[in-house]
Protein backbone atom coordinates (compact mmCIF):
# COMPACT_ATOMS: atom_id res chain seq x y z
CA UNK A 1 0.00 0.00 0.00
CA UNK A 2 1.28 3.34 -1.25
CA UNK A 3 2.11 5.97 1.69
CA UNK A 4 2.77 9.73 1.43
CA UNK A 5 3.22 12.19 4.21
CA UNK A 6 2.59 16.15 4.47
CA UNK A 7 2.76 18.60 6.56
CA UNK A 8 -1.02 20.31 5.63
CA UNK A 9 -3.48 18.32 3.20
CA UNK A 10 -6.75 20.59 1.74
CA UNK A 11 -9.65 18.35 0.95
CA UNK A 12 -11.70 19.47 -1.62
CA UNK A 13 -10.85 21.58 -4.69
CA UNK A 14 -13.17 24.22 -4.76
CA UNK A 15 -12.67 27.81 -4.67
CA UNK A 16 -11.95 27.42 -1.33
CA UNK A 17 -9.91 25.25 -1.08
CA UNK A 18 -7.61 26.55 -3.98
CA UNK A 19 -7.53 29.78 -2.28
CA UNK A 20 -6.43 28.28 0.79
CA UNK A 21 -4.02 26.38 -1.15
CA UNK A 22 -2.35 29.67 -2.95
CA UNK A 23 -2.21 31.77 0.10
CA UNK A 24 -0.09 28.43 2.06
CA UNK A 25 2.59 28.03 -0.50
CA UNK A 26 3.01 31.68 -1.22
CA UNK A 27 3.44 32.06 2.96
CA UNK A 28 5.13 29.21 4.26
CA UNK A 29 7.16 26.61 3.30
CA UNK A 30 4.67 23.38 4.14
CA UNK A 31 4.51 20.68 2.05
CA UNK A 32 0.73 20.87 1.13
CA UNK A 33 -1.45 19.08 -1.13
CA UNK A 34 -4.84 19.53 -2.41
CA UNK A 35 -7.20 16.02 -2.89
CA UNK A 36 -9.90 16.47 -4.91
CA UNK A 37 -12.24 14.04 -5.88
CA UNK A 38 -13.46 15.35 -9.64
CA UNK A 39 -10.99 15.53 -13.04
CA UNK A 40 -10.53 19.51 -12.03
CA UNK A 41 -10.65 21.53 -9.89
CA UNK A 42 -14.16 23.79 -9.21
CA UNK A 43 -16.25 21.32 -10.54
CA UNK A 44 -19.64 21.84 -8.09
CA UNK A 45 -20.52 24.72 -6.17
CA UNK A 46 -17.49 27.06 -7.44
CA UNK A 47 -18.62 27.02 -10.66
CA UNK A 48 -22.27 26.66 -10.24
CA UNK A 49 -23.32 29.40 -9.17
CA UNK A 50 -24.49 32.93 -10.39
CA UNK A 51 -20.85 34.41 -11.11
CA UNK A 52 -21.61 37.75 -9.03
CA UNK A 53 -18.92 39.45 -6.26
CA UNK A 54 -21.74 39.99 -3.83
CA UNK A 55 -22.08 42.97 -2.28
CA UNK A 56 -22.13 42.96 1.71
CA UNK A 57 -25.55 44.34 2.63
CA UNK A 58 -27.31 41.65 2.47
CA UNK A 59 -25.62 40.03 5.40
CA UNK A 60 -26.27 41.17 9.08
CA UNK A 61 -23.20 41.85 10.61
CA UNK A 62 -24.17 39.90 13.70
CA UNK A 63 -25.72 36.76 12.86
CA UNK A 64 -23.75 36.66 9.31
CA UNK A 65 -20.66 38.70 10.77
CA UNK A 66 -18.14 36.29 8.97
CA UNK A 67 -19.60 36.60 5.27
CA UNK A 68 -20.19 40.19 5.74
CA UNK A 69 -16.71 40.92 6.83
CA UNK A 70 -15.62 38.20 3.82
CA UNK A 71 -18.07 39.76 0.94
CA UNK A 72 -16.91 43.66 1.74
CA UNK A 73 -12.81 42.34 1.59
CA UNK A 74 -14.02 39.38 -1.22
CA UNK A 75 -14.74 42.46 -3.90
CA UNK A 76 -11.17 44.22 -3.87
CA UNK A 77 -9.21 41.16 -3.85
CA UNK A 78 -10.98 39.82 -6.77
CA UNK A 79 -10.81 42.58 -8.95
CA UNK A 80 -7.10 43.01 -7.63
CA UNK A 81 -6.26 39.33 -9.30
CA UNK A 82 -8.11 39.51 -12.00
CA UNK A 83 -6.55 42.46 -12.76
CA UNK A 84 -3.17 40.98 -12.50
CA UNK A 85 -4.41 38.23 -14.44
CA UNK A 86 -6.34 40.18 -17.59
CA UNK A 87 -9.74 37.97 -16.49
CA UNK A 88 -12.98 39.23 -17.09
CA UNK A 89 -13.88 41.68 -14.00
CA UNK A 90 -17.38 43.26 -14.96
CA UNK A 91 -18.17 46.12 -12.15
CA UNK A 92 -22.01 46.02 -13.18
CA UNK A 93 -23.84 47.01 -9.86
CA UNK A 94 -27.01 45.13 -8.36
CA UNK A 95 -30.75 46.05 -7.55
CA UNK A 96 -32.30 44.85 -4.83
CA UNK A 97 -35.87 45.74 -5.39
CA UNK A 98 -39.02 45.68 -2.76
CA UNK A 99 -42.24 44.45 -4.70
CA UNK A 100 -44.61 45.05 -2.29
CA UNK A 101 -44.89 48.28 0.15
CA UNK A 102 -44.12 46.45 3.05
CA UNK A 103 -40.16 45.20 1.50
CA UNK A 104 -39.04 49.04 1.95
CA UNK A 105 -38.69 48.25 5.66
CA UNK A 106 -36.16 45.89 4.68
CA UNK A 107 -34.42 48.09 2.58
CA UNK A 108 -33.89 50.57 4.87
CA UNK A 109 -32.15 47.61 6.82
CA UNK A 110 -30.18 46.50 4.31
CA UNK A 111 -28.81 49.95 3.96
CA UNK A 112 -27.87 49.97 7.13
CA UNK A 113 -26.13 46.91 6.98
CA UNK A 114 -24.19 47.71 4.10
CA UNK A 115 -22.89 50.85 5.67
CA UNK A 116 -21.89 48.94 9.13
CA UNK A 117 -20.16 46.70 7.04
CA UNK A 118 -18.35 48.79 5.37
CA UNK A 119 -19.81 50.92 2.21
CA UNK A 120 -19.61 54.30 1.57
CA UNK A 121 -22.37 56.55 1.09
CA UNK A 122 -21.47 56.88 -2.62
CA UNK A 123 -21.70 52.81 -3.42
CA UNK A 124 -24.88 52.76 -1.76
CA UNK A 125 -28.31 54.37 -3.54
CA UNK A 126 -32.10 53.92 -1.50
CA UNK A 127 -34.49 54.89 -4.68
CA UNK A 128 -37.65 54.96 -4.68
CA UNK A 129 -39.94 53.59 -7.66
CA UNK A 130 -39.84 56.57 -9.91
CA UNK A 131 -35.77 57.14 -9.10
CA UNK A 132 -35.57 53.40 -9.88
CA UNK A 133 -37.46 53.50 -13.53
CA UNK A 134 -34.65 56.48 -14.23
CA UNK A 135 -31.98 53.21 -14.44
CA UNK A 136 -34.18 50.02 -15.14
CA UNK A 137 -36.99 51.49 -16.84
CA UNK A 138 -38.65 47.67 -17.48
CA UNK A 139 -38.94 47.20 -13.63
CA UNK A 140 -41.91 47.38 -11.60
CA UNK A 141 -41.13 48.17 -8.04
CA UNK A 142 -42.02 50.18 -4.96
CA UNK A 143 -38.03 51.47 -4.34
CA UNK A 144 -35.01 49.36 -4.35
CA UNK A 145 -31.37 49.68 -3.85
CA UNK A 146 -28.48 50.03 -6.29
CA UNK A 147 -24.95 49.19 -5.38
CA UNK A 148 -22.16 49.85 -7.16
CA UNK A 149 -20.24 47.91 -5.41
CA UNK A 150 -20.98 44.31 -7.04
CA UNK A 151 -19.53 42.66 -9.86
CA UNK A 152 -19.97 39.49 -12.07
CA UNK A 153 -16.98 36.92 -12.49
CA UNK A 154 -15.96 33.55 -13.86
CA UNK A 155 -15.60 31.61 -10.82
CA UNK A 156 -14.13 28.91 -12.66
CA UNK A 157 -11.88 30.17 -14.26
CA UNK A 158 -10.73 32.03 -11.63
CA UNK A 159 -10.29 28.65 -9.51
CA UNK A 160 -8.39 27.72 -12.52
CA UNK A 161 -5.81 30.74 -12.87
CA UNK A 162 -5.46 30.16 -8.82
CA UNK A 163 -4.63 26.52 -8.95
CA UNK A 164 -1.93 26.98 -11.89
CA UNK A 165 -0.24 29.58 -9.22
CA UNK A 166 -0.57 27.09 -6.46
CA UNK A 167 1.44 24.88 -7.86
CA UNK A 168 3.61 26.99 -9.58
CA UNK A 169 4.35 28.05 -6.28
CA UNK A 170 5.41 24.37 -4.80
CA UNK A 171 2.25 22.91 -4.46
CA UNK A 172 0.49 19.49 -5.13
CA UNK A 173 -2.62 18.61 -6.27
CA UNK A 174 -4.29 15.30 -6.82
CA UNK A 175 -6.71 14.76 -8.65
CA UNK A 176 -9.70 11.76 -9.36
CA UNK A 177 -8.70 10.94 -5.27
CA UNK A 178 -11.69 10.38 -3.24
CA UNK A 179 -11.38 10.64 1.01
CA UNK A 180 -12.85 7.42 1.45
CA UNK A 181 -11.57 7.69 5.52
CA UNK A 182 -10.33 10.03 7.75
CA UNK A 183 -8.68 8.92 11.61
CA UNK A 184 -6.19 11.12 14.35
CA UNK A 185 -3.34 8.49 14.88
CA UNK A 186 -1.04 9.85 17.29
CA UNK A 187 -1.73 13.38 16.61
CA UNK A 188 -1.52 12.30 13.05
CA UNK A 189 -4.22 12.83 10.40
CA UNK A 190 -4.19 9.36 8.31
CA UNK A 191 -6.70 9.73 5.37
CA UNK A 192 -7.58 6.77 3.02
CA UNK A 193 -8.24 7.35 -0.63
CA UNK A 194 -9.24 5.85 -3.44
CA UNK A 195 -8.32 6.69 -6.87
CA UNK A 196 -10.05 6.51 -10.41
CA UNK A 197 -8.93 3.04 -10.45
CA UNK A 198 -9.64 1.87 -7.64
CA UNK A 199 -6.62 2.28 -5.78
CA UNK A 200 -6.48 2.11 -2.32
CA UNK A 201 -4.19 4.70 -0.97
CA UNK A 202 -2.84 6.08 3.08
CA UNK A 203 -2.16 9.33 3.12
CA UNK A 204 -0.53 11.22 6.48
CA UNK A 205 -0.48 14.64 7.79
CA UNK A 206 -0.12 17.01 10.58
CA UNK A 207 -2.62 19.35 9.38
CA UNK A 208 -5.49 18.56 7.62
CA UNK A 209 -7.94 21.66 6.63
CA UNK A 210 -11.50 20.49 5.48
CA UNK A 211 -13.07 22.19 2.58
CA UNK A 212 -15.21 19.52 0.92
CA UNK A 213 -18.28 21.39 0.61
CA UNK A 214 -21.17 19.45 0.42
CA UNK A 215 -18.99 16.60 2.01
CA UNK A 216 -17.51 19.02 4.66
CA UNK A 217 -19.65 17.55 7.16
CA UNK A 218 -19.20 14.37 6.57
CA UNK A 219 -15.53 14.12 6.96
CA UNK A 220 -15.91 16.88 10.35
CA UNK A 221 -17.54 13.90 11.72
CA UNK A 222 -15.59 11.30 11.03
CA UNK A 223 -13.17 12.83 13.13
CA UNK A 224 -15.59 13.46 15.92
CA UNK A 225 -16.77 17.39 15.36
CA UNK A 226 -19.56 18.56 14.77
CA UNK A 227 -21.58 15.62 15.98
CA UNK A 228 -24.88 17.01 16.38
CA UNK A 229 -24.93 18.64 13.13
CA UNK A 230 -26.84 17.53 10.25
CA UNK A 231 -26.91 18.86 6.89
CA UNK A 232 -30.10 18.72 4.02
CA UNK A 233 -29.49 19.74 0.45
CA UNK A 234 -31.22 21.54 -2.42
CA UNK A 235 -30.79 21.72 -5.61
CA UNK A 236 -30.83 25.15 -7.41
CA UNK A 237 -31.97 25.04 -10.90
CA UNK A 238 -32.03 28.11 -13.23
CA UNK A 239 -33.41 28.86 -16.76
CA UNK A 240 -31.72 30.67 -19.48
CA UNK A 241 -33.52 33.40 -20.86
CA UNK A 242 -33.41 34.22 -24.98
CA UNK A 243 -31.22 36.49 -26.80
CA UNK A 244 -33.93 38.97 -26.86
CA UNK A 245 -33.95 39.60 -23.53
CA UNK A 246 -30.17 40.01 -22.94
CA UNK A 247 -30.82 43.94 -23.49
CA UNK A 248 -33.96 43.68 -20.88
CA UNK A 249 -32.16 45.10 -17.70
CA UNK A 250 -28.60 47.09 -17.29
CA UNK A 251 -28.32 45.25 -14.35
CA UNK A 252 -28.85 41.72 -12.55
CA UNK A 253 -32.78 42.19 -10.04
CA UNK A 254 -32.71 40.49 -6.55
CA UNK A 255 -35.91 40.92 -4.74
CA UNK A 256 -36.69 41.20 -1.42
CA UNK A 257 -37.26 37.37 -0.50
CA UNK A 258 -40.58 36.35 1.28
CA UNK A 259 -39.01 34.82 3.98
CA UNK A 260 -35.58 36.26 4.85
CA UNK A 261 -34.35 33.08 6.17
CA UNK A 262 -34.31 31.38 3.02
CA UNK A 263 -33.12 33.95 0.53
CA UNK A 264 -32.74 31.13 -2.17
CA UNK A 265 -36.31 30.39 -2.64
CA UNK A 266 -37.21 33.16 -4.69
CA UNK A 267 -35.78 33.73 -7.93
CA UNK A 268 -33.76 36.57 -9.25
CA UNK A 269 -33.09 37.89 -12.58
CA UNK A 270 -28.92 37.63 -13.45
CA UNK A 271 -26.63 38.79 -15.68
CA UNK A 272 -23.81 36.37 -16.03
CA UNK A 273 -20.18 37.33 -17.05
CA UNK A 274 -20.45 36.94 -20.26
CA UNK A 275 -23.67 38.92 -21.02
CA UNK A 276 -26.28 36.38 -21.05
CA UNK A 277 -29.00 36.16 -18.66
CA UNK A 278 -30.50 33.65 -16.24
CA UNK A 279 -33.84 33.05 -13.84
CA UNK A 280 -32.90 31.25 -10.87
CA UNK A 281 -32.83 29.54 -8.51
CA UNK A 282 -35.61 27.41 -7.48
CA UNK A 283 -34.94 25.23 -4.54
CA UNK A 284 -35.44 20.91 -4.85
CA UNK A 285 -34.48 19.15 -2.05
CA UNK A 286 -31.81 16.22 -2.68
CA UNK A 287 -30.29 13.48 -0.80
CA UNK A 288 -26.99 14.23 -2.23
CA UNK A 289 -24.60 17.24 -2.59
CA UNK A 290 -23.75 16.20 -6.10
CA UNK A 291 -27.30 14.85 -6.75
CA UNK A 292 -27.66 16.82 -10.44
CA UNK A 293 -30.23 13.59 -11.73
CA UNK A 294 -32.51 11.47 -10.44
CA UNK A 295 -29.64 8.57 -10.45
CA UNK A 296 -27.54 10.10 -8.83
CA UNK A 297 -30.68 11.09 -6.16
CA UNK A 298 -31.54 7.58 -5.93
CA UNK A 299 -28.28 6.47 -4.99
CA UNK A 300 -28.39 8.79 -2.17
CA UNK A 301 -31.78 8.47 -0.66
CA UNK A 302 -31.13 5.80 2.04
CA UNK A 303 -27.40 6.89 3.27
CA UNK A 304 -28.57 10.24 3.84
CA UNK A 305 -31.81 9.06 5.44
CA UNK A 306 -30.13 6.67 7.66
CA UNK A 307 -27.31 9.44 8.47
CA UNK A 308 -30.30 11.90 9.76
CA UNK A 309 -32.90 9.27 11.01
CA UNK A 310 -32.01 9.92 14.28
CA UNK A 311 -31.13 13.14 14.91
CA UNK A 312 -33.08 15.13 17.60
CA UNK A 313 -32.80 18.37 15.32
CA UNK A 314 -34.75 16.31 12.31
CA UNK A 315 -37.86 16.13 14.59
CA UNK A 316 -37.52 19.26 16.09
CA UNK A 317 -37.25 20.65 12.66
CA UNK A 318 -40.88 19.14 11.74
CA UNK A 319 -41.88 21.59 14.17
CA UNK A 320 -40.86 24.63 12.59
CA UNK A 321 -43.70 26.30 11.30
CA UNK A 322 -41.75 28.06 8.46
CA UNK A 323 -40.01 24.70 7.16
CA UNK A 324 -43.17 22.89 7.28
CA UNK A 325 -44.77 25.72 4.84
CA UNK A 326 -41.33 25.56 2.21
CA UNK A 327 -41.93 21.93 2.21
CA UNK A 328 -45.50 22.02 1.10
CA UNK A 329 -45.88 25.32 -0.70
CA UNK A 330 -42.50 27.34 -1.89
CA UNK A 331 -40.31 24.41 -2.61
CA UNK A 332 -43.27 22.35 -3.86
CA UNK A 333 -44.16 25.71 -6.02
CA UNK A 334 -40.83 26.52 -7.23
CA UNK A 335 -40.49 23.05 -9.29
CA UNK A 336 -42.60 24.60 -11.59
CA UNK A 337 -41.04 26.36 -14.29
CA UNK A 338 -44.14 28.65 -14.90
CA UNK A 339 -44.00 29.49 -11.27
CA UNK A 340 -40.80 30.54 -11.17
CA UNK A 341 -40.60 32.78 -14.00
CA UNK A 342 -44.33 34.24 -12.67
CA UNK A 343 -42.17 35.31 -10.06
CA UNK A 344 -39.92 37.47 -11.92
CA UNK A 345 -42.83 38.71 -14.27
CA UNK A 346 -44.01 40.51 -11.17
CA UNK A 347 -41.35 43.04 -11.16
CA UNK A 348 -40.05 42.27 -14.98
CA UNK A 349 -43.46 42.19 -16.77
CA UNK A 350 -42.43 42.04 -20.65
CA UNK A 351 -40.85 38.83 -20.01
CA UNK A 352 -42.60 35.35 -21.52
CA UNK A 353 -42.33 32.01 -20.25
CA UNK A 354 -43.08 30.31 -23.14
CA UNK A 355 -39.79 31.57 -24.39
CA UNK A 356 -37.75 29.93 -21.90
CA UNK A 357 -36.76 26.51 -23.29
CA UNK A 358 -33.16 26.20 -22.23
CA UNK A 359 -32.09 25.20 -18.81
CA UNK A 360 -28.95 27.39 -16.93
CA UNK A 361 -26.38 24.66 -14.96
CA UNK A 362 -27.71 23.76 -11.65
CA UNK A 363 -25.97 23.69 -8.37
CA UNK A 364 -26.35 22.14 -4.73
CA UNK A 365 -26.65 24.18 -1.28
CA UNK A 366 -25.58 22.12 1.92
CA UNK A 367 -27.80 23.86 4.51
CA UNK A 368 -26.22 23.47 8.43
CA UNK A 369 -29.03 22.49 11.44
CA UNK A 370 -28.18 22.41 14.84
CA UNK A 371 -28.99 19.87 17.31
CA UNK A 372 -32.51 22.15 18.04
CA UNK A 373 -33.64 22.13 14.45
CA UNK A 374 -32.26 25.74 13.77
CA UNK A 375 -30.31 26.65 10.38
CA UNK A 376 -27.36 28.07 10.85
CA UNK A 377 -27.14 31.11 9.41
CA UNK A 378 -23.32 31.77 9.43
CA UNK A 379 -20.19 29.67 7.91
CA UNK A 380 -19.20 27.72 11.00
CA UNK A 381 -14.89 27.40 11.48
CA UNK A 382 -14.56 24.07 13.57
CA UNK A 383 -11.33 22.64 14.85
CA UNK A 384 -9.58 20.40 16.84
CA UNK A 385 -5.27 20.34 17.23
CA UNK A 386 -4.87 18.51 13.94
CA UNK A 387 -7.51 20.04 11.99
CA UNK A 388 -9.50 22.85 10.78
CA UNK A 389 -13.08 22.35 9.15
CA UNK A 390 -15.17 24.93 7.13
CA UNK A 391 -18.93 24.08 7.26
CA UNK A 392 -21.87 25.83 5.53
CA UNK A 393 -19.71 27.67 3.11
CA UNK A 394 -22.46 28.89 1.34
CA UNK A 395 -22.99 32.22 -0.89
CA UNK A 396 -21.15 34.41 -0.37
CA UNK A 397 -18.77 31.88 -0.32
CA UNK A 398 -16.91 32.96 -3.75
CA UNK A 399 -17.11 36.36 -3.30
CA UNK A 400 -14.86 35.79 0.15
CA UNK A 401 -12.35 33.26 -0.22
CA UNK A 402 -9.58 35.12 -0.75
CA UNK A 403 -9.74 36.76 2.25
CA UNK A 404 -11.03 33.93 4.58
CA UNK A 405 -8.45 31.40 3.38
CA UNK A 406 -5.70 34.87 3.66
CA UNK A 407 -7.11 35.02 7.45
CA UNK A 408 -6.77 31.25 8.43
CA UNK A 409 -3.20 30.75 7.22
CA UNK A 410 -2.23 33.73 9.18
CA UNK A 411 -4.18 32.06 12.01
CA UNK A 412 -1.70 28.92 11.48
CA UNK A 413 1.08 30.88 11.61
CA UNK A 414 -0.05 32.87 14.66
CA UNK A 415 -0.39 29.43 16.46
CA UNK A 416 2.59 27.97 15.14
CA UNK A 417 1.43 25.70 12.77
CA UNK A 418 3.33 26.70 10.09
CA UNK A 419 6.62 28.53 9.69
CA UNK A 420 6.23 32.10 8.30
CA UNK A 421 7.96 32.52 4.29
CA UNK A 422 6.93 35.08 2.25
CA UNK A 423 7.64 34.65 -1.48
CA UNK A 424 7.71 36.57 -4.06
CA UNK A 425 4.71 37.75 -6.01
CA UNK A 426 2.83 38.80 -2.95
CA UNK A 427 -0.29 40.55 -4.04
CA UNK A 428 -1.58 41.08 -0.42
CA UNK A 429 -0.23 41.31 2.93
CA UNK A 430 -2.14 38.54 5.23
CA UNK A 431 -1.39 40.21 7.91
CA UNK A 432 -3.40 42.86 7.11
CA UNK A 433 -6.06 41.08 6.21
CA UNK A 434 -6.11 38.95 9.27
CA UNK A 435 -6.50 42.25 10.93
CA UNK A 436 -9.80 43.15 9.06
CA UNK A 437 -11.38 39.94 10.20
CA UNK A 438 -10.36 38.56 12.76
CA UNK A 439 -13.71 37.58 14.99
Amino acid sequence: MQVKKFDIIIIGGGILGVSLGYFLTLNSDANIVILEREKNVSSHTSSRNTGKVHAPFLYDPIKKKIFAKISFLGYNMWETYSNRKRIAFKQDGVLEIAKEEKDIKVLKKYFEWGIKNGLEEKEIHFLNDQETKTIEPNVICHGSIFCKRDASVDYGLLTTTLKNDYLLAGGKLLNLHRVTGIKNKNDNCVIEIVTKNRERKIINSKYVINTAGGHSLDIAHQLEIGLELFDLHFRGEYWRAPQEYEKLTSHSIYSIPKRQNFPFLDPHWIIKADGHCEIGPNAVPVFGPYSYNLIDNFKNFLPKTKEILFKKGLWSLFYNREFLSLLTSEIAGSLSKSIMIQRVKKFLPALDTKKFTTRGTAGIRSLLIDGKGNFIPDTLLLKNSISLHILNYNSPGATGALPLSAMIVQELINDKLLNKVTKANQLWNIEDIYSKIKF
